[in-house]
């Protein structure tokens, strides 16, 4: 072989590998693609996502799928070539990793995190339905959590309520903090408590715990950005006057709020909501029945048009979003808030879809 043949040979293998090796080296990112949506008012892995007992439910007809966004996990290496075919790809999207996944964070954590959001997202479904239909739902402060090594570590437990600090009465969550932190780190804080297992018992038999207060007395130590905290997180936590029970494994995060809390009332009311249509949708939501933005909405929009939906209900915070690549054939429905989203389902009924509140790219 002539030696100009073979030196550009040898540079064209070289040049091949060196692309090779180009497109799979790593990249700090992570893929997002629509995931699996269920009906919350039908059966998922063989048994009823929604389970209400204590009171009387209604036949139920239609959809009212939650949605969610399937993304690679945080130990996920990314190379160049999964990188591009993604950015080609109408239906993913690739972001920064640090967008999905602070930095540092364990897929341990990243788990944990997820099945926090996803529980307490539950609870405020459940108080935001019951509210829409004029249930009385009480409330109560409690211990979310304790902080190893604080203060608080082993003297306060996660489901103690919290009735006052220093004597003073709380309601929120917003109350505790602002009580303790009135203090300066290294003084003593008196927490009047029901501890969790005698405030387990009287829930379950229906009634709201209000007898066995303790005091806790506590030292408080400096946070890092020099308040005197004790180590617990306050959260509000509620009691409800039947059993709501919502069985779904495998899902993670708070997006599904509005559209448990929507399955609830439907359930709860002898009118079908939806009139036999297939409606998705997404969006968080509180215990006052406002309705949060979410992430990976084009993705979800995909996923619930690919199974059949005809309108999606959109936190008006995603719309602007949402309506700059709407799937062909998906009305999308503006919501903030519970009564939003009720009022739009009885258009939907109705056939009276003319006036529903649409989404635009400008956000208006």
């Amino acid at each position: 072989m002539p030696r100009r043949t073979a030196t550009l040979l040898a540079s064209t293998l070289m040049l091949i590998a060196l692309i090779c090796a180009g497109l799979l080296f790593p990249v700090p990112y992570s893929a997002m693609s629509p995931g699996p949506t269920v009906n919350t008012l039908g059966d998922h892995d063989g048994e009823p996502v929604l389970q209400i007992s204590g009171r009387k439910t209604y036949p139920t007809d239609g959809h009212l799928n939650m949605t969610t966004v399937r993304v690679t996990g945080p130990d996920y290496t990314m190379n160049l070539l999964e990188a591009v075919y993604g950015w080609l790809d109408h239906d993913s999207a690739v972001v920064p990793h640090k967008t999905l996944y602070p930095e540092g964070q364990t897929a341990e954590e990243a788990d944990q995190e997820n099945a926090e959001e996803f529980s307490q997202s539950q609870e405020s479904a459940k108080a935001a339905a019951l509210k829409q239909l004029n249930i009385p739902v009480a409330r109560q402060t409690v211990v979310g959590s304790v902080v190893k090594g604080k203060p608080a570590d082993g003297r306060l437990h996660a489901g103690d309520v919290i009735k006052a600090v220093d004597g003073t009465p709380v309601t929120t969550n917003a109350d505790v903090a602002k009580l303790v932190t009135r203090h300066k780190p290294g003084e003593k804080v008196v927490f009047t408590i029901i501890p969790a297992k005698h405030a387990a018992a009287e829930e379950k038999k229906g009634r709201r715990p209000t007898t066995g207060t303790k005091e806790i007395s506590l030292d408080t130590v400096k946070a890092a950005d020099g308040r005197a905290i004790v180590g617990i997180q306050a959260e509000i936590d509620h009691t409800f006057p039947f059993s709501i029970d919502v069985k779904l494994a495998d899902v993670g995060g708070p997006s599904a709020g509005l559209m448990f809390a929507l399955g609830i009332v439907d359930k709860l009311t002898p009118e079908d909501l939806t009139g036999g249509r297939f409606v998705a949708g997404t969006g968080t939501i509180d215990d006052k029945g406002k309705v949060g933005p979410i992430g990976g909405i084009s993705m979800k929009t995909v996923g619930a048009r690919s199974k059949g939906a005809e309108f999606f209900l959109t936190p008006k915070g995603n719309c602007a979003t949402a309506a700059k690549d709407t799937p062909k054939g998906l009305r999308l429905v503006k919501v903030d808030t519970i009564g939003d989203a009720v009022k739009a389902l009885e258009k939907i009924r109705k056939g009276d879809t003319a006036g529903l509140p649409g989404c635009s790219p400008a956000g208006r």
